[in-house]
């Protein structure tokens, strides 16, 4: 009987799919039975990480404890590709090899097409040697001032100080600038390499450039050298102490918050109050009324998950908390239990039901029909927009205000992390999670840290190591240094359908299967962003203005992500803008806005407690401290922090 060609073709698969046992068939014409599957998948198990210490009374007892992870279903596509990705991600630090060279190609290719731009640095570079050669030979005239090339930028501290104005060290930062511009000249500004990949060989080679400045070789540093001749030589003796103190800490996995001078419940994390609830993923903390009467309105403060809660309760002179419960407010604060590898599989919409959905379901319990103000920072941010969307899409009414500290809600400007954000490298850290179940935290430590590299990298080198110094710890490096996992399944959630696809933004994330949108928030909200913010853009954060339909007010804060969140009114230096817009008010855009907003030195925090206390009932009785079984739970800080 003669067979029709696409009969022959479906032969022809079947008997090559059988002969060669490939992972998939190229035409599904005829599917495998569960038995085919499951002996071609390869047997590979995530390697857990050993359990946190916890005592079997210390369990959450409100919901099951999560299984261990089990070995690789079978309808995971190419095992073996995904582990050889897990360990190649072992010696790129998690950095896909193949999304730099495919950026790399991008920009290199264009520039090779592009002789006219090549022309053009050609020139720069000739003009700038002529210049800096002019330099060199009047190095020693008395007319000749430093700096007379180029000059370092206002925040590049790598060459401050008179010993850099002197020749020859002065020459040698002139030189450096000078090639570091002429490197951003030549990735930057090439026609048809698209914006993403001139992104990343930007960032790259800066981060290149970075390592090889003069600042951070002893021979180059004129600071060095004069430490080195005041102390005969003893500041090395020192730098090789403090190298070998960070070597021995590195590896003993050792954490600054296991120092006496910050330890948790003690001297961070240290406000009075008590565990009102817990499951298998949070904690709930109602911290101790300080003021013989509070505001009806509790605050609900949700943090992000990427680091531990009590960046808003570090010591008792910079609390958030402890502020707050000062100026007559109740505040409950969510605290996160740092996911293992039993956690592989829990969503990101786990985090908005068992964490603020849970949190708000036991507040209403204890603060009995009672509108709630709920601050949400960082990722916390995003959570809790997206809960208030949900919420409001279902007729539930109970947000009072919204709060949002530096949290993004639309990632087509998310800042230099977007860098790492590319499908390849997503594609890339989920093999590398799906071995181990979860993103390390040395992981996100790294990224944060190239995100500024000259301050966090290479000056620290240079002071510890070089000058053999010690700059003293405090509250936020300790608290810095007390990072987390993010498990596997929520992280490439995250990553994929905020800021791969931009889903919410769009209206096309999902909540219990239907879409939200952000537009159904009409709660008033005040939202806090940070001018020199390298995580989320202050300009990022300003989108909320043209996605909800709610009363904004806006306030752009002195400092960073962390250091402008912390902003204690008795600490000097802070400043901020702020101006509201109406929920009816046409729109302002950020440049027209910083034109518009009236400049106030000082804190935020009164600005915000004063917009609370203006949506806020009269003052009454505390309310009670938990209800039910609380009091068989601890007191605050609670056990999760510690995991």
């Amino acid at each position: 009987m003669q067979l029709n060609p696409y009969a022959k073709l479906g032969h022809m698969l079947f008997q090559l799919d059988r002969q060669e046992h490939l992972a998939m068939s190229v035409v599904q014409i005829f599917p495998r039975t569960e038995e085919e599957t499951a002996a071609l998948a390869l047997p590979v198990s995530p390697a857990a990480p050993p359990e946190a210490a916890m005592t079997s009374s210390e369990k959450p007892a409100l919901a099951p404890t999560p299984v261990a992870a089990e070995p690789l279903p079978a309808s995971e596509p190419y095992p073996l590709d995904r582990a050889f990705h897990a360990m190649l991600a072992r010696f790129t630090g998690g950095i896909s090899p193949l999304a730099l060279s495919l950026a790399w190609l991008d920009w290199s290719s264009h520039l090779a097409a592009a002789p006219q731009r090549q022309m053009e640095i050609s020139r720069n570079i000739l003009r700038d040697t002529g210049r800096l050669a002019e330099a060199v030979a009047h190095a020693t005239s008395p007319e000749q001032k430093p700096w007379s090339v180029i000059q370092p930028q206002s925040r590049d501290r790598r060459f401050s100080g008179p010993q850099w104005e002197t020749a020859p060290f002065n020459l040698l930062a002139q030189a450096f600038l000078l090639g570091e511009r002429w490197w951003h000249d030549a990735t930057t500004g090439v026609r048809g390499v698209s914006h993403a990949n001139e992104a990343i060989v930007e960032f790259s080679i800066r981060q290149m450039l970075d390592m090889l400045a003069p600042s951070n070789f002893a021979a180059t540093n004129p600071k060095v050298l004069e430490k080195a001749f005041q102390s005969g030589g003893e500041n090395f003796v020192f730098g090789w102490q403090n190298w070998c103190s960070d070597l021995m800490r590195l590896l003993s996995n050792a954490k600054l918050t296991d120092d006496a001078q910050f330890v948790v419940g003690k001297t961070v994390a240290a406000s009075p109050g008590k565990v009102v609830y817990r499951n298998e993923l949070i904690e709930l903390i109602q911290y101790h009324p300080t003021t013989a009467q509070v505001r009806p309105e509790p605050i609900l403060i949700v943090p992000a998950w990427i680091m531990k809660y009590y960046i808003l309760d570090l010591s008792p002179q910079n609390s958030l908390v402890k502020y707050l419960t000062g100026q007559g407010f109740t505040v409950f604060a969510i605290s996160w239990r740092n996911p293992d590898a039993r956690d592989r599989d829990l969503a990101f919409d786990d985090y908005r039901k068992l964490g603020v959905m849970a949190a708000l379901d036991m507040i209403g319990l204890i603060v009995v029909g009672r509108k709630i103000h709920a601050l949400g920072y960082c990722l916390g941010g995003t959570l809790l927009s997206i809960a208030a969307a949900a919420m409001e899409r279902d007729g539930d009414n109970r947000l009072g205000t919204v709060t949002l500290l530096a949290a993004q809600t639309d990632f087509t400007e998310a800042g230099e992390l977007t860098l790492f954000i590319n499908e390849s490298q997503v594609a890339f850290l989920e093999d590398m999670m799906w071995q181990r179940g979860y993103l390390d935290t040395t992981q996100m430590a790294g990224a944060f840290q190239l995100l500024r590299s000259n301050e966090l990298i290479w000056s620290r080198l240079s002071h510890d190591y070089l000058m053999g110094e010690v700059a003293p710890p405090n509250d936020l490096m300790a608290w810095n240094a007390d990072a987390t996992r993010l498990p596997y399944r929520m992280h490439s959630e995250y990553l994929r359908k905020l800021f791969l696809n931009n889903d919410l933004a769009g209206g096309r994330y999902h909540v219990g299967g239907r879409s939200v949108s952000l537009s159904d928030i009409h709660a008033p909200m005040f939202v806090v962003g940070t001018l020199a913010d390298h995580v989320a853009p202050w300009r990022s954060v300003y989108k909320i203005h043209y996605q909800v339909d709610a009363d904004v007010t806006f306030l752009l804060t002195s400092g960073g992500h962390n250091a402008g969140v912390v902003a204690p009114p008795e600490e000097a230096g802070h400043s901020y803008q702020v101006l509201t817009k109406a929920e009816d008010a046409p729109y302002v855009g950020p440049d027209e806005w910083l034109k518009l907003a009236p400049h106030v030195e000082g804190s935020w925090w009164p600005e915000w407690t004063n917009w609370l206390a203006a949506r806020s009932g009269a003052p009454c009785d505390p309310p009670q401290i938990g209800v039910g079984d609380a009091a068989d739970l601890p007191d605050a800080p609670g056990n999760y922090v510690h995991t």
